[in-house]
């Protein structure tokens, strides 16, 4: 949505970001996204799009890229989430490049609120 208005949308972010707003560039590494946008848009985090993290224990490619991601990421100051987390090995892998959150299914998988509460309360009572 942003990309299709950049300049008065570009207005819009930063006014949010006085207001306080923490913004994030979801799915980066696909589709809009851009390494102008870095410079141009006053984000705070990157989301590295779930298809860059899917094979990343296996795949020599997928974690290079990721390493990149989150490297670069990290020395423009970002804050960096991996979508699409499924195992353990991933998790720990993206925890070791320097990652800042990980989510996904190896966590909890989606769930409705009231489930979501009982769960949280119950780790927090160390019933799980």
């Amino acid at each position: 949505m942003v990309m299709h208005d950049v300049d008065s949308n570009l207005v819009a972010l930063r006014a949010l970001k006085q207001l306080g707003v923490s913004l994030s560039l979801d799915d980066f590494g696909t589709g809009y996204s851009s390494l102008s946008y870095l410079r141009r848009f006053p984000i705070d985090e990157l989301k590295i799009d779930r298809s860059f993290i899917t094979d990343i224990h296996t795949s020599p490619d997928d974690a290079a890229i990721a390493g990149a991601i989150v490297a670069m990421a990290r020395s423009l100051g970002l804050s960096v989430v991996a979508e699409g987390v499924e195992t353990k090995e991933q998790a720990d892998l993206l925890v070791a490049m320097g990652c800042n959150q990980v989510q996904g299914n190896y966590f909890a998988r989606p769930m409705p609120e009231r489930a979501f509460t009982t769960q949280l309360h119950e780790q927090q009572s160390g019933q799980t």
